[in-house]
């Protein structure tokens, strides 16, 4: 049987002291940059993880973090992909805990959570209130941002609309000057905030809507919508709202004998997998859901560290330009 790596073969391979190796994990101040990523780098090939019951004991830190969430969802299995890696590389455990979708009893857990001093940190990406802790001891750090709403609804970076803007302007340098929107649900802020950029870019550039169509996130909804638009509707540019709308588009405009591009360009929003292997290949936005909870678990490990928080990214999103727009075709 291997024996477990210890911090004094993580120093050997490091080359530096054991007691460097401890304020590295600990999260003391004063390592320099370079000395820190040298032992977090040896750590990871050693595949060495510290005792965290020992430290504790040493040094009253756990060397855990929750990570607090009121419902799961799909879209947010990014977001703690980049939370969790990023304090498991500074040398924390993670826990992510799914509260009560009630906000009386979620205050509680949130309460009882705190209160327990099992955590060094805890981080929402939704808004949630710091609640009163009967605990005489240290309060953990606690990060509560406004990227989601209460059903992890996008409402901060993600809700941002301006590639909507971007990608209007392309079009109409391309030539377009018919549009239509396929929208999202309306109780979704990110939805909203497209089909309000839709509206608005409509009355800037002085170019004609078919108008605002769907409003849920169904492809099929999508394909009915464009199925019964009028025969001399192209050339036309169509906005979806997400990927899964603009493949119902494109699906329902080639069912019709309407060639995209050419007769139809399509847009869509998320860049799913899928939406590089489509015929043609789907112009889209790409959201760097992973950076986003990389530098909000920066944030977190650096108040804990008592450190000045990093620069967070200024841009989450990007238009992605692909096959599906091009310049229509004269009918």
């Amino acid at each position: 049987m291997a024996k477990r790596p210890t911090s004094h073969d993580v120093a050997r391979r490091a080359g530096v002291s054991q007691s460097t190796v401890s304020f590295v994990f600990t999260g003391r101040s004063g390592i320099s940059e370079a000395t820190r990523e040298r032992v977090l780098k040896a750590a990871a090939d050693l595949n060495y993880r510290p005792n965290l019951a020992a430290r504790s004991m040493r040094t009253q830190r756990t060397g855990r973090i929750a990570v607090v969430i009121p419902v799961t969802g799909l879209n947010l299995f990014p977001v703690l992909e980049g939370a969790v890696s990023t304090a498991r590389d500074a040398g924390y455990v993670v826990e992510v805990l799914s509260l009560s979708r009630s906000p009386e009893e979620r205050e509680g857990e949130l309460a009882s959570l705190i209160d327990s001093t099992e955590y060094e940190g805890v981080l929402s990406f939704s808004p949630m209130r710091t609640p009163r802790v009967a605990s005489d001891a240290a309060a953990p750090v606690f990060l509560s941002l406004s990227e989601f709403d209460e059903e992890m609804h996008a409402t901060g970076a993600f809700s941002d609309a301006r590639p909507v803007v971007e990608m209007m302007e392309r079009l109409v340098e391309l030539g377009h000057r018919r549009f239509l929107h396929v929208a999202g649900p309306s109780d979704f802020p990110a939805a909203v905030a497209r089909r309000d950029a839709y509206l608005a870019t409509i009355d800037r550039l002085g170019v004609e809507s078919l108008g605002v169509v769907g409003g849920d996130w169904s492809g099929i909804t999508a394909n009915r919508c464009v199925s019964e638009l009028p025969d001399d509707a192209p050339p036309l540019a169509i906005l979806a709202a997400n990927d899964v709308l603009a493949a119902g588009a494109i699906r329902a405009a080639v069912s019709r004998g309407w060639s995209v591009p050419g007769d139809v360009s399509v847009t869509g929003w998320d860049d799913l997998t899928m939406s590089a292997h489509f015929i043609p290949s789907l112009t889209t936005v790409f959201q760097d859901r992973q950076r986003l909870g990389t530098d909000s678990m920066r944030r977190l490990i650096a108040a804990i560290r008592g450190e000045t928080p990093p620069e967070q990214e200024a841009v989450l999103q990007r238009v992605v330009w692909r096959e599906s727009v091009a310049p229509p075709r004269a009918r």
